[in-house]
């Protein structure tokens, strides 16, 4: 079949190659030639031989039909060429249009391509899109479901601040209410919607509005919320003590809105502590009475018996008026827990050290400790040991009071045998300290484990000894009062082997005090005031013996009948009096006589007062009954030191004045940098103490003891420049948080400093001729 196409294409190609006119003439010669040799020899093979004939009729006959057949065959070729040179070119129109097809179709595929790839991206951005959409609405739906529920949280907030009891609202920077809850409106008797907009002064009274007008401002200027407590009115008249709370608020920028204020009903509490209040004010009457009635009898024993020792008297007496004069001052004693318990409970308890001459004390507690032992035929074994020094710094009133109750509860539970009592002193793990060591053991009948520490509670009595009366508040008292001298009190003790009660405390050692100079104040005419007559008969011995002279009033009206300035240098004012108080007498003649009146000085048997409650109500001073010559030349000594002789003045002045300030520091700083230089410092910390003062008092309100300590070194540093020793020493009680009983204590020393600043800057003063 190839070769057949590869002849065909032959022939094509020749008659191409020849053309039409020469190749139709070959070809015809050519089939001229073919059909006469064909013809011949199909004759000569049919009949044997050839005749010319035969081969002039085959080629007349080949060129008759030859041409025809030729002209048709090349006509059909060159057709069929022409065709086919139609179709080649056809065919590569085709194959063009093929490779056209095949561009246009990679474009199409990178077309489809591009738009899949772009119809893709339409599809995620719409995803995205659908997604934000979905988003948007869940946020819309969420938002929604917030306000809603914040829409339900606001109604319930404002319900529960509608239902509060308390007072709730809020003002702008006008001082514009700008809202409330329904307390409020009860108050107010306004509603909401009516008190917008009004100021404190629409809606309360003009004094109440002062205060919440004056509360706001401090709270506008400070920034700071504000506390305090204000009687309200409602509108029927009816009042109400208020706590007040006010609280600055601001927006998220910082920008101050307003303040928000809340009130809490504090009327019951009020009317609860003004009850305690009241209370406590009648219980410390009914003990100041109480101590007053029973002190007058006593006193005039105490009194009486110890001038009664002074004269001569055989042994068997001495001893007999000893018994009752140390029977007295132990029933004082008894007086003094009660005084100290009421202390106690009013944290007033007070701890005064001074130079005690302590084998004198060892002394008189020897005495009164076989004089109690003797009474109930017990033997008494008293020891001292160690190196006992002549002279301590010691409260020595409260230290006999705590031993002398450790004895008398030996004697008391002790039915036979007797009672040791030892002294033992020898130097403290503190430098510059003796540590004091008493011990006091009976053979009675021993406390059990249990109940050892029970006995230092208030009022508790040892289960079984229903033998001995008491009060069960000595050893409570007498452990309260250890500690507030910073030492410790505890007990050994075995049932059926006595008890041992030990009390250890450090004292400070003391220089011997200067001799008594009785001769160095001039004699005073003295007005006493007096109506219980043991009392005068004690008082006009004492001062009689100083060399006073003394006249009597019994009463208030006798003492403002008598007290003429002229004629008297000094009032001697007992406070209960028949007619009328001694502050009354008091009063009475401050507004007659003003600034002309001689010094008064109050006279009581109640110990729970100090001096600057008197001070405060028109007294220079105050001395406590029993008189003893020991206050009466202090208090005179101090009202009147310009009266002594000379020499005594410049020994009153070196000696008391040389407690209260820092002479030598003083006279080489005023040496140095001259008077009017240390005056100025003075007039400086005069103005800078009221500041001192109250950041001190704040920090003791709040309780915050690293506050307290911090001032009170600021104080210390502040008084201790002027020289002012004695403020200085108490400063530094105050700064000293590790000192024993400190909290019990600090109040009392804050209130201290407090009352003795003015007194010991003004000796100051004098002292630097201002």
């Amino acid at each position: 079949m190839k070769q057949i196409k590869s002849w065909a294409q032959y022939y094509v190609d020749l008659m191409t190659k020849l053309g039409l006119v020469r190749f139709s003439m070959l070809l015809a010669a050519a089939i001229i030639i073919l059909a006469v040799a064909i013809q011949m020899g199909v004759t000569l093979f049919l009949r044997g031989n050839v005749d010319i004939i035969d081969f002039v009729r085959s080629v007349f006959f080949g060129l008759l039909v030859t041409p025809w057949a030729v002209y048709f065959l090349s006509i059909v070729v060159d057709q069929l060429e022409d065709s086919r040179q139609r179709l080649s070119r056809m065919v590569r129109k085709l194959q063009d249009m093929r490779e056209r097809d095949l561009e246009l179709n990679s474009q199409l595929q990178e077309n489809v391509s591009r738009l899949n790839a772009q119809i893709a991206e339409t599809n995620r951005a719409e995803s995205l899109r659908l997604q934000a959409i979905e988003d948007l609405e869940n946020e819309v739906f969420q938002r929604e479901k917030a306000q809603l529920h914040l829409g339900e949280r606001t109604a319930l907030l404002r319900s529960f601040i509608d239902c509060s009891p308390d007072l709730v609202y809020y003002r702008n920077e006008a001082e514009q209410f700008s809202g409330c809850n329904r307390a409020m409106e009860a108050l107010t008797g306004k509603t909401e919607a009516e008190l917008i907009g009004l100021t404190p002064f629409d809606v309360y009274k003009q004094d109440i509005a002062n205060k919440v007008v004056e509360t706001d401002k401090q709270v506008f200027s400070s920034n700071e919320s504000l506390t305090y407590e204000q009687w309200l009115e409602y509108p029927d008249g009816r009042k109400a003590y208020f706590e007040l709370r006010k609280v600055p608020f601001f927006d998220r920028f910082g920008k101050r809105l307003g303040l928000l204020g809340f009130g809490r009903d504090i009327t019951e509490r009020k009317q609860y502590q003004d009850k305690l209040e009241k209370a406590s004010r009648d219980k410390t009457t009914f003990i100041s009475t109480i101590s007053h009635e029973l002190r007058t009898p006593l006193n005039g024993i105490v009194g009486l018996s110890r001038m009664l020792m002074d004269t001569q008297l055989d042994p068997t007496q001495r001893q007999q008026l000893t018994t009752i004069h140390l029977s007295a001052v132990t029933l004082g004693n008894i007086f003094n827990d009660i005084i100290d318990l009421d202390k106690l409970d009013r944290r007033r308890l007070e701890i005064a050290t001074t130079p005690m001459d302590l084998p004198a004390f060892l002394d008189e507690l020897e005495t009164l400790s076989r004089i109690q032992a003797q009474q109930k035929g017990l033997y008494l074994h008293f020891d001292r040991d160690g190196d006992m020094p002549q002279w301590v710094i010691a409260d020595g009133t409260r230290l006999r009071q705590v031993l002398w109750n450790l004895v008398g509860n030996a004697v008391k539970f002790t039915d036979e045998g007797g009672v040791t009592v030892r002294c033992l002193a020898h130097p403290s793990d503190t430098p510059g300290k003796l540590a004091l060591h008493f011990e006091v053991e009976d053979t009675g009948m021993g406390i059990p484990p249990a109940q050892q520490e029970k006995i230092f509670a208030m009022y508790y009595q040892v289960p079984g000894k229903t033998h001995a009366t008491g009060t069960g508040i000595g050893l409570a008292v007498a452990r309260q009062l250890v500690q507030a001298m910073g030492g410790q009190l505890y007990v050994d003790s075995d049932v059926g082997e006595g008890a041992c009660f030990t009390t250890e405390l450090d004292v400070a050692y003391a220089e011997p005090l200067p001799p008594e100079q009785d001769e160095v104040m001039s004699p005073l005419d003295i007005l006493l005031v007096e109506d219980v007559e043991l009392n005068v008969t004690v008082a006009c011995a004492l001062l009689n013996k100083l060399g006073h002279h003394v006249q009597v009033a019994r009463d208030g009206t006798q003492a403002l009948a008598m007290a003429n300035p002229d004629d008297f240098d000094l009032i001697l004012l007992d406070i209960q009096l028949p007619d009328m108080t001694g502050f009354d007498v008091a009063t009475a003649l401050l507004a007659r006589y003003g600034d002309s009146l001689p010094p008064m000085v109050a006279l009581t048997a109640n110990a729970t007062g100090d001096r600057q409650y008197y001070r405060d109500r028109g007294m220079q001073d105050v001395i406590n009954k029993p008189l003893g010559s020991k206050a009466v030349r202090e208090v005179i000594g101090h009202l009147f030191a310009d009266l002594a002789t000379d020499h005594a003045a410049e020994y009153a002045d070196e000696a008391g004045q040389d407690e209260w300030l820092d002479l030598p520091f003083l006279t080489d700083y005023a040496a140095t940098v001259g008077k009017s230089t240390l005056l100025s410092s003075v007039d400086l910390f005069e103005k800078m103490i009221p500041d001192y003062m109250a950041v001190l008092d704040s920090n003791m309100m709040a309780k915050d003891q690293a506050g307290v300590v911090e001032e009170a070194h600021k104080i210390k540093g502040a008084v201790g420049s002027i020289g002012l020793r004695r403020l200085q020493q108490t400063a530094q009680l105050i700064q000293s948080p590790d000192h024993p009983a400190w909290w019990e204590n600090v109040e009392d020393w804050i209130e201290t400093l407090r009352r003795e600043c003015p007194g010991d800057v003004a000796r100051l003063r004098r002292w630097l001729g201002a």
